[in-house]
């Protein structure tokens, strides 16, 4: 049995923590450097220091609207989870409703979903309600696609395993096929998540009273609030999305270890 060599362990988080900040650093600096060196108006758009100082003056009013934002996004990425993993499981245990709803499923997923949003508005009101529809819109197809990829890309010694065991279609499912399909499960997860901002984003840009999309919307010429919640928007997206990838490495140790 191989040996791990703690030293790596510790390098290799280090390097994780270090690398993205390295790269942040970097990015606002290209941001700075092209506002200085394209003379760039702080009208048309502002540079960090003036975003940070955004921050300072109006703190409460961001995070309050942050707030709003991320429920929206949780709550619809949540709902849209629960409802693609029954979809994407019915479609992967029935060839004939795959062949059936597949092209269907396809066919509105192409469909803008930016068209929805004011139908959204008029139908349900201003409150949350059209911002987690939209949530669900744009978080549907990735969601279904890998469920219904994952479960049906179980390995055959595993499925013929399962039924020299005389395991029920039940206990194969739970037992063999979840597990097995999981690291795709997560990879639809890691797509659908960014969109569920974008998601909640367009809902709030479409019709809100509250929101980091109505803060941007309202802003007018004060384009370092614009940016400071568009900054908002940007770090809840990342720590979303790494809050997956820690419970994908969690809830999946072995697939590192099996993996390059």
């Amino acid at each position: 049995m191989p040996v791990r060599d703690p030293g790596n362990g510790r390098r290799s988080t280090v390097t994780s923590v270090v690398l993205p900040v390295l790269g942040v650093t970097a990015s606002v600096g290209l941001w700075w450097l092209a506002m200085i060196v394209f003379g760039i108006e702080s009208y048309l758009a502002p540079t960090p220091p003036e975003v940070v100082a955004a921050f300072g003056r109006l703190p409460g009013y961001l995070l309050t609207n942050a707030g709003v934002t991320f429920l929206e996004t949780v709550q619809g990425f949540a709902i849209t989870t629960g409802i693609g993993l029954i979809v994407g499981g019915v479609l992967a245990g029935s060839r004939t409703l795959e062949q059936a709803f597949m092209p269907t499923l396809v066919a509105l997923n192409a469909v803008p979903k930016l068209a929805f949003a004011p139908l959204l508005v008029v139908w349900m009101g201003f409150g949350q309600g059209p911002k987690v529809v939209m949530v669900v819109l744009l978080c549907f197809f990735p969601i279904v696609l890998s469920v219904a990829t994952g479960l049906t890309r179980t390995p055959a010694d595993l499925a013929e395993l399962a039924r020299s065991l005389c395991a029920s279609r039940w206990q194969e499912f739970i037992r063999v096929r979840l597990p097995a399909a999981l690291p795709q499960i997560f990879v639809g997860l890691k797509v659908a998540m960014p969109l569920a901002v974008i998601g909640a984003l367009v809902g709030e840009l479409s019709g809100a009273t509250e929101g980091l999309g109505f803060v941007i919307q309202n802003a007018g010429a004060d384009t370092a609030t614009a940016f400071a919640a568009i900054v908002l928007l940007a770090l809840m997206s990342v720590a979303l999305f790494y809050a997956l990838v820690v419970a994908e490495r969690l809830l999946l140790p072995w697939v590192r270890e099996t993996t390059g």
